[in-house]
């Protein structure tokens, strides 16, 4: 028997236990070459692994050759595509490798990308660019290190292939991805049940992820309508999470909207570079469908389309209610995230939602980098800023004629509240101020720098030197 730690763990059948209607059993694809490019040692405690005890090798046998005897399943669904359903889909080009206990308590899937074909693979290749994998390490960190609910990657092996690709330079190099995350079960997973004409299979998929991953609701009377209405608290936080971070997800559709509220497979993800809300990441999204600025109306609309397969076992009322709770979900989450970019607790007050609104508009109109001037303000922020209103942002100047007044007005606002304080309070701004904005964001032109260094030089040392910063 392997001693690989990872083989070892203790993998429970949970998606296994309710049949093969809602997954295909599949087979690994073999590479040519295995070279581990990244591994998370940060999630190895939840496993309860120790990362010294775990070696590169026991990762490549792991989830590059997936070594073992377990059933690889890749799992059913449809989903809305760009507002359009798509009964084609289903996972194409990867796997629910396993599922696993956490240390926490939690179950975590242990899912693959670019793993192989399967009988969704729609004539693709079942294959994961190096590149795409690259940029989603670089998000995951990024995000989760800014406090977004999001899949994580565990690991990522190149694999010795030459793929061709539309939307990258070809033949570009290939790798396979593991992805950490509660689960894979999506919208979409329910939305093929529902044009299958399955009730059963839905009825039995509900009760499976409320006592799994919401189960302190599994004893309640009205558990079905009580999932409902949290999962819609779930998304519209996650929503609240993305906006205040200047994530645009890219690709919203049904079947990238995780049941446990996740965030996950960003597809052409971008940070947005200044506030911008018609922001479009995807070049294919010629309309802006899932542009920055739609993102919370786009996650409405996909809870509102999971309506209805749920119609079937949840009474529409119910469902309606839970629903009308997220604009107030969604706002109270991103006012709260919002102030504490700026140092400040999510108290009522109006001179607080004053500043917050002179905030918004003083980054849309000057259109200065979204993520530099949160970042500007942890860094310099100082308790001299409560003696004079001449030390706040020193080093930041607006053109007279241009935006100068607006400015003058925002320095105004945070002076004023700064003298309403106690100086004690001076200490807790600064924590707060460092805790939410991180110093570094994975922009698009320095995701490209990392990229070209490795697809000129081989040269990791950028890549690695960008994880390092977003992980401080």
């Amino acid at each position: 028997m392997s001693a690989d730690p990872l083989l070892l763990l203790d993998y429970e059948p949970s998606i296994e236990r309710l049949g093969d209607d809602y997954y295909d059993q599949v087979t690994a694809a073999e590479f040519p070459a295995h070279i581990l490019r990244f591994r998370n040692d940060d999630l190895l405690p939840t496993l309860g692994l120790d990362p010294q005890a775990v070696s590169d090798a026991d990762f490549v046998e792991a989830f590059g050759k997936f070594q073992g005897a377990r059933p690889l399943l890749a799992l059913r669904y449809h989903g809305y595509q760009f507002g359009e359903y798509n009964a084609f889909l289903g996972d194409g080009r990867g796997f629910l490798y396993g599922q696993v206990r956490g240390t926490d308590g939690k179950l975590y899937d242990l899912g693959t990308k670019g793993s192989g074909t399967t009988p969704y693979s729609r004539g693709g290749d079942g294959r994961l660019t190096l590149k795409g994998g690259v940029r989603e390490v670089l998000a995951a960190e990024a995000l989760h290190r800014a406090g977004v609910t999001t899949s994580r990657c565990l690991s990522l092996i190149e694999t010795g292939e030459s793929l061709w690709r539309g939307d990258e330079p070809s033949p570009t190099r290939s790798s396979v991805m593991v992805r950490f995350q509660q689960s894979h079960i999506r919208f979409g997973t329910f939305e093929r049940l529902h044009r299958l004409d399955r009730k059963d299979l839905i009825a039995i998929l509900l009760d499976h992820v409320i006592e799994v991953y919401y189960p302190h609701l599994w004893e309640q009377s009205d558990r079905y309508a009580l999932f409902y209405a949290e999962l819609v608290q779930r998304v519209a936080t996650l929503t609240a999470q993305w906006m205040s971070t200047g994530f645009c997800h890219a690709v919203l559709n049904t079947d990238n909207m995780a049941i446990t509220g996740e965030s996950f497979d960003y597809g052409p993800f971008a940070f947005i570079p200044t506030l911008d809300p018609s922001f479009t990441a995807a070049y294919f999204d010629y309309g802006g469908r899932y542009s920055y600025g739609r993102q919370p109306a786009i996650c409405r609309w996909n809870l509102e389309m999971l309506q209805r397969p749920l119609e079937r076992v949840i009474a529409s009322t119910d469902l309606d209610a839970g629903l009308e709770t997220f604009n107030q979900h969604y706002e109270q989450a991103y006012r709260q995230r919002m102030l504490q970019k700026l140092g400040f607790e999510a108290v009522e007050s109006p001179e607080l939602d004053e500043l917050l609104n002179l905030t918004l508009q003083l980054l849309k109109e000057t259109q200065v980098g979204y993520h530099s001037f949160f970042a500007e303000l942890a860094q310099q922020f100082s308790s001299h800023w409560r003696e004079d209103i001449n030390h706040i942002f020193p080093q930041v100047s607006v053109s007279p004629g241009d935006f100068a007044t607006l400015w003058d007005h925002w320095k105004r606002c945070y002076f004023n509240l700064l003298l309403s304080l106690p100086e004690a309070e001076m200490g807790a701004i600064a924590a707060r101020l460092r805790d939410h904005n991180p110093t570094a964001t994975p922009l698009r032109p320095e995701i490209e720098t990392v990229w070209d260094a490795i697809a000129e030089n081989d040269d990791w040392q950028p890549f690695n030197s960008l994880l390092q910063r977003l992980r401080a």
